[in-house]
């Protein structure tokens, strides 16, 4: 069992948060409105995940998903640096321009990449990228798909990508599926794949989806 925050409460920290606390692990999730009154239905809730500040969450995780809005997350993650240092911080989220319509259709750093940035404000947190290449709800049940997607890590620190990949496993992720592209700088190609999303949804609507490289 592993203690773990999810940072943001959308539809994507959601699923994780719920899909971890059903693979065992206790799950905090940090949220801006920890108190806000929640559906009985709440999966999160069923699940056992319990709800509260962002700080707090992080303080006690040992790691730590970032699914808040990619074009807020540098400023809000800077601001919990202390509670950061040394945990994993696995980046889920995407940065980007977008149309009228929300679609992305531009990277927000296109020189470099929403987990370099982050990596750059938390110097001694070990950063990954990950799962940002996917619908929510194929990150805790890859299964769903017809066709096996894969899961790709970019980070420097090979430890913090084999904790991520126990992780991944628990939800059902095969070990092959897992493809590690190494180093950090590579999280820039894995981004500037969500300016696809808008052309995909507009023709196949919001279906599950996830990117995959067949070798």
């Amino acid at each position: 069992m592993t203690d773990i925050a999810v940072l943001g409460s959308g539809a994507v920290g959601t699923s994780l948060a719920t899909g971890l606390a059903a693979a065992g692990h206790r799950v905090l999730t940090g949220t801006t409105r920890p108190d806000r009154p929640r559906p009985g239905d709440d999966p999160a809730l069923a699940a056992g995940v319990r709800f509260t500040g962002h700080a707090e969450a992080a303080e006690n995780a040992g790691i730590v998903f970032n699914t808040t809005p990619g074009e807020v997350s540098v400023a809000l993650l800077s601001g919990l640096e202390p509670a950061l240092r040394g945990r994993v911080l696995v980046d889920v989220s995407n940065a980007a321009e977008r149309s009228p319509e929300g679609f992305p259709v531009a990277p927000l750093h296109p020189h470099s990449s929403l987990a370099e940035e982050i990596q750059r404000v938390l110097p001694r947190t070990r950063v990954v990228k990950a799962l940002n290449t996917m619908d929510h709800r194929v990150m805790t049940a890859p299964r769903i798909l017809p066709v096996p997607a894969t899961a790709f890590l970019s980070g420097d620190d090979p430890r913090a990508k084999e904790e991520l990949s126990a992780l991944l496993v628990d939800l059902g992720w095969p070990r092959e599926w897992i493809l590690d592209l190494g180093g950090l700088y590579t999280a820039r190609a894995l981004e500037w794949t969500v300016l696809m999303l808008g052309p995909f949804i507009t023709r196949h609507g919001f279906v599950p989806f996830g990117l995959a490289i067949a070798h």
